[in-house]
Order: structure tokens, then C-alpha cells, then sequence
């Protein structure tokens, strides 16, 4: 049965939005040959994506051309606003971006472990409404929230999970009352970098792949098909309660002791960093803005990792990056360690990592022989640690250990993943309301 003329104009009018967030600015031409409609189709559907005030005039295509031919249409950017949060157990991060992902704005605010939880809410959404002010926008269309925790998948509501404090189930409720008129959604931190990784770092090619989490505790996401599995309960990756050998005792239903947690968890790394003599880790001074953050326009150049201000998603966002808001001195214990391991590269440092390796490989083995994905990516603050000599060694012990081929890649995307991965879905959120049909 052929489509209605009502369904035909709200699907065309969805593919050149989405070809205009891809591509960038393109003329009627452009849009004609790469969406395969004919010349009167696209100017009707040019005329009502700018009625709507959705697409704009944004220049011309050459020097030389003038007319509505050389016209170039882009998607209005200020037409929402958005904000993404990595909300840890030791403070909140923020972002505010326009509707292309562009960034703003950046704001922190570290929260210390006995400050109560209304304050400590306090805290949180006064850095969302800092942020906001200093990117210009009236208001938030979409917020999209990255936590540790499990999240109801009946509800999208944050559960109760011990070891993390009040205030983070608070939040949501506070910013939906402070942001009257936004969208406000939470998704794991796991599940966000993984999100991040698929679209823009190590997990680009692959569309099925698991991301293993590596920072204070231990996760995993999974991806399957090209989707992100979250489980019946929403419990997907809660790896850290895996049963493993060479660990004194079993984890139970609330206390992941004895687990592939007791193995890879910063604490565990820390001390098995002591058993092979290395020296403590030094924490490293980074310059911070009046925010608490690094300054946009600055990277921090880290021994493995690389530059993270990278620009989210596609042409269209060239103009703006996610800024590297968090510094070493925020890493956990282990993460400081893994890295000055290989950085010194010496023969106890070599040790050291190949026993870490053992202990992953261990986790990982598992998930692939459940699984099979064919890549799991190392993320987390340790994971980026290591970068690709920790992910080599993973590697190598994992095809000593199983049948299936599977490649272990680092992270990409340096130590913004989980905000990254916040900025793409809140926009994805935005865009899906904005760019559908109207409602009758």
C-alpha cells in the first residue's frame, strides 16, 4: 500500500534533514541527486523545512554562482539547545551544545563524599544553569545524563544501587522541576561510551562489539546488530559480579567481592602494582578554567591516549569539540599507575601489565565465549590507561584462551566517551521530535 502524501512529505522532509546533519550544507541540487527526488519534490520540501524554521540559507556554493540554484541550506542550530552530563560519584560534568552537537559551553562541579544530598543536588544543576548561561541559550529542548548505576528499563528511572550516593537518583527529579519544558533521560555511563564508541571511535566498523569498562569498578556494554543490549532488567555488563578463579570467596547478589571486580577493580590493579614493586603513582597538575574544566580550545597531550577535543559526529560539527573537561589528577589510583607502567616500559612495569592482561583476558574470555563479538574494546579510566600495549597483551592472552577470533582495541575517544556518548543521544532525542511529522 503506497504511502499517503501526508507520510511521503514527513518522510522526505526526515531524509534531507538527516542528509543536511550528515553532509553538512547542501544545495537543492545536492539534495536532489542524493536523496533521488525530483526538482519540485525537494523545493517543496525546501520551502517547508524553512517554514518551520528547521533549515536556513547559509551561504552560497561558489564564488561565481549566484541564485536560489547556488543557495545553501543548513539545519538552524539554535533552534534547540542541549546538555549532556557524566555524573560520578566524586561530581557532575557538563555540556551544553546546539542542536548540530556543536559545543558552547563546559562546566564542573566536584561534589565531595559527605556532602548531603540536597546540596549536593544543588551543586549539580547550579553547574547545568552556569552552563547554560555562558552558551547563550534561552533553554534546553533535550538533557542527557550518563551515571553508574543500573537503569530501569520499564521506567528509564535510575535504581537504587549501593556504593553510589543519594543524590544521583535526586538529580533527575531536581533538573526536570529547574528546566521546566526539557526532556530529561539517564542511561549508564557504560552504555553511553559504548554508544560513543560505535559512532565515532574504535567500535566505527564494527557493528557488533562489546565495550569492557575499566575505572573505580568494572562493566561492559554490549552491542549486538548494531544495537545496544541493555537486558531484562537492565542489567546487561554487570560483569563485575562474574565468578572467576583466583579470587578467595563468590560475589553475591549485593556485593560483587569475589568477582571479576576483586581481579580488575582500581583497588585490585593498585595493589597488584605493589606486589611487583612499581612506585606509586604521582598525580599529574593539569590547568583548569574558572569551571573546574580544561579550557575548550586546549587538548591534554597524554602518553597513550592522545588529543580527546574532538568534534562529535560528522561534518556539520566541525565548528565545535567536546571539550576535555576531566584531567588526569581525577583518575582513579590505578588508571595513574597503568599509565606510568607503560610509560617507563621497564622489565617489572612489562610484568606488571602482562599480569593485569591475565586478569582482564580472564573477564573478556567469558563475555566472548557467551557472546562471540569479535571485538571487545577497552574502556574506562584504566582501559585508556593502557591504551594499545595493555589492549596488545589483552589480545594475546585472549587467543591463548579462546577459540573464537576476537580483536581487543582501546578506546578512541580518550576521556570524554561518556559525555560524547551523552551529547549524540540527547541530540538524537531532539532531533527525532523536531525533525518528525507535526502533530494533528
Amino acid at each position: 500500500m503506497p504511502a499517503s502524501p501526508s507520510t511521503a512529505r514527513a518522510l522526505n522532509d526526515r531524509l534531507a534533514l538527516r542528509l543536511l546533519q550528515q553532509e553538512g550544507p547542501l544545495t537543492a541540487g545536492q539534495l536532489k541527486q542524493l536523496t533521488g527526488l525530483s526538482r519540485p519534490t525537494v523545493a517543496d520540501l525546501v520551502d517547508r523545512l524553512t517554514a518551520a524554521g528547521l533549515i536556513t540559507v547559509v551561504g552560497e556554493s561558489g564564488e561565481q554562482r549566484r541564485g536560489p540554484n547556488a543557495r545553501l541550506y543548513g539545519i538552524v542550530a539554535g533552534r534547540a539547545h542541549l546538555a549532556a552530563l557524566d555524573v560520578r560519584t566524586e561530581g557532575v560534568l557538563v555540556l551544553v551544545s546546539d542542536l548540530l552537537g556543536r559545543v558552547l559551553a563546559e562546566a564542573s562541579a566536584p561534589i565531595g563524599g559527605d556532602t548531603g544530598t540536597g546540596p549536593a543536588v544543588e551543586q549539580a544543576v547550579a553547574a547545568v544553569e552556569r552552563a547554560v548561561k555562558e552558551g547563550g541559550a534561552d533553554r534546553l529542548h533535550t538533557v542527557g545524563i550518563g551515571a553508574p548505576g543500573l537503569i530501569d528499563p520499564a521506567t528509564g528511572d535510575l535504581r537504587d544501587s549501593a556504593g553510589l550516593p543519594a543524590w544521583h537518583r535526586s538529580l533527575v527529579a531536581a533538573l526536570q522541576d529547574r528546566l521546566p519544558g526539557a526532556r530529561v533521560t539517564v542511561e549508564n555511563e557504560t552504555n553511553l561510551a559504548a554508544l560513543a564508541e560505535q559512532r565515532e571511535g574504535a567500535a566505527r566498523d564494527r557493528d557488533t562489539f562489546v565495550l569492557l569498562w575499566l575505572g573505580h569498578g568494572v562493566g561492559a556494554a554490549v552491542v549486538l546488530d548494531g544495537s545496544l543490549r541493555r537486558g531484562a532488567s537492565g542489567g546487561t555488563g554487570e560483569i563485575g559480579f562474574l565468578p572467576v578463579p583466583g579470587t578467595s570467596t563468590l560475589p553475591s547478589a549485593t556485593d560483587c567481592g569475589g568477582g571479576f571486580h576483586s581481579l580488575t577493580g582500581a583497588a585490585a590493579v593498585v595493589s597488584l602494582a605493589a606486589e611487583y614493586g612499581l612506585p606509586a603513582s604521582e598525580t599529574v597538575d593539569l590547568p583548569t578554567s574558572e569551571t573546574g574544566g580544561l579550557p575548550a580550545s586546549e587538548t591534554v597531550d597524554l602518553p597513550v591516549d592522545g588529543p580527546v577535543n574532538v568534534p562529535v559526529g560528522g561534518p556539520a560539527d566541525a565548528a565545535g569539540a567536546v571539550p576535555a573537561v576531566r584531567g588526569a589528577a581525577d583518575e582513579p589510583e590505578a588508571a595513574r599507575v597503568v599509565r606510568g607502567a607503560v610509560a617507563r616500559a621497564s622489565a617489572a612495569d612489562e610484568r606488571f601489565l602482562r599480569a593485569l592482561a591475565d586478569r582482564i583476558a580472564v573477564g573478556a574470555a567469558s563475555v566472548v565465549a557467551v557472546l562471540d563479538p569479535g571485538c571487545v574494546v577497552l574502556g574506562g579510566e584504566v582501559g585508556r590507561a593502557g591504551g594499545a600495549v595493555l589492549a596488545g597483551l589483552v589480545g594475546e592472552r585472549l587467543r591463548r584462551m579462546s577459540p573464537l577470533p576476537t580483536e581487543v582495541r582501546a578506546s578512541g575517544l580518550g576521556g570524554t566517551a561518556v559525555l560524547r556518548g551523552a551529547l549524540l543521544t540527547a541530540r538524537e532525542r531532539a532531533q527525532d521530535e523536531l525533525f518528525g511529522p507535526p502533530e494533528r
